[in-house]
């Protein structure tokens, strides 16, 4: 990019309609310095899972502005937003989800750069604003928390915010440019052995160490790895090991993720992890709670949109590569099996800066950041354009995404 102001509005968007994508174009460069604030202070805020009371504010605000119907909060998420904007053309039509994200990693903040992420949405929303009055049907906004744990794309789905819609757009910041990407399949697990606490030096025999049996349980994954397949993970953290070490341990707490290329196979990583758990307890005559949370579903990309995504990059100077294989999660891969979806990556930094990260979160508050937020809510809104005023690519995404198995159960 050679700057934004020359992107967004001096190049060609590719067609059709390219007439009103040249209008969405100028009118996110117009409220440019909105967005660049929002980015901005969600980044000097930043707020983990289910917490982000501040940024979803700051979102329901913004979008109110430019003449959304919004819902905060929308359904059981207090931080979850939702924003309506009906075409201006009257009658049925396509709906089409333009989605955020802000939620913080814990420590780290904004190391995953969901900042730009809630920024770009709202400037697709503001893009399209401009231009909803053209078409039928509706633009519908989801601000969507607790994507680093949680899962709150699911719960807003079992809300019913998701229905009735005909696609989900969201672009995500990364060190490459993809169209589309590939994910695993996660579930959060939380892990809490209970001992019982004694004189570590005293009489350590009249207690029974939770702390041993959390090492155990760590042991046991790394074990567990080397007959793992090679797209299949499993992590964790400890985070109660105990209070001083002249005490034996009373309660211990970690917490793992397990994750998968297939959806098929987590149910026996689950048992299997279970199982782990369950060891562990027995050989140091701890109790143990074990709670699943927060699934997140492999993603189905839908052809159509991304072929439709890498067109508008490409148009935009921005040549889209294979798709990422920097494998991570995400519960965008939730919505990919009630609707046609993409996730796209556009690079804010240079190849090779890891995500979560102090690198990449430094990254996420440059201009250059600045700059692909206002390239990426271009691109989404301009594809959403083109769904909302052809129905007949909505019937084709939709084909596709029949083709796939979308909209089975996981």
């Amino acid at each position: 990019m050679t700057g934004a102001s020359d992107v967004l509005t001096e190049m060609t968007p590719p067609e059709p309609f390219s007439e009103a994508k040249r209008r969405i174009a100028e009118a996110i460069w117009r409220h440019r310095d909105e967005i660049f604030d929002l980015a901005h202070r969600i980044h000097a805020n930043p707020e983990p899972a289910f917490e982000e009371e501040k940024a979803s504010g700051w979102i329901a605000e913004t979008i109110a502005r430019h003449g959304y119907r919004v819902e905060r909060p929308a359904g059981r998420l207090a931080t979850a937003v939702r924003g309506v904007l009906p075409g201006g053309r009257g009658g049925p039509g396509p709906r089409v989800g333009v989605l955020a994200e802000y939620d913080a990693l814990p420590g780290l903040g904004h190391g995953c750069g969901h900042n730009l992420m809630a920024a770009s949405g709202v400037g697709a929303a503001i893009g399209l604003a401009a231009v909803a009055g053209e078409v039928p049907g509706a633009v519908v906004f989801l601000g969507t928390p607790a994507e680093e744990r949680g899962s709150g794309k699911q719960v807003m789905i079992d809300d019913g915010l998701f229905e009735g819609l005909d696609a989900a757009l969201l672009f995500h910041p990364s060190d490459k440019n993809h169209a589309e990407k590939h994910v695993l399949a996660c579930e959060d697990i939380d892990v809490v052995f209970t001992g019982q606490a004694a004189h570590a030096a005293a009489e350590p025999w009249k207690g029974r160490n939770a702390l041993d049996a959390m090492i155990l349980l760590f042991n046991a994954i790394a074990l567990w790895r080397q007959q793992l397949r090679p797209d299949a993970r499993v992590h964790g953290v400890i985070l109660e090991g105990g209070t001083a070490a002249n005490i034996i341990p009373a309660r211990t707490v970690g917490r793992f993720m397990i994750r998968s290329a297939s959806d098929g196979d987590m149910a026996a990583m689950r048992e299997h992890f279970r199982a782990m758990v369950e060891a562990a307890a027995r050989a140091t005559g701890s109790t143990h709670e074990t709670t699943l949370s927060g699934y997140s579903a492999t993603l189905e990309n839908n052809a159509v949109l991304a072929e439709r995504f890498a067109a508008h990059m490409v148009a935009y100077g921005v040549p889209s590569g294979p798709p990422d294989a920097q494998i991570g999660s995400t519960d965008m891969g939730n919505v990919s099996h009630v609707c046609p979806t993409i996730h796209p990556s556009l690079a804010i930094c240079e190849p090779g800066v890891p995500k979560h990260s102090i690198a990449f979160r430094e990254r996420a508050r440059t201009a250059r950041a600045d700059e692909v937020t206002l390239l990426a809510a271009t691109l989404v809104a301009q594809v959403a354009y083109e769904l909302l005023a052809d129905p007949a690519r909505v019937e084709a995404a939709w084909d596709a995404f029949r083709a796939t198995g979308g909209g089975r159960t996981t």
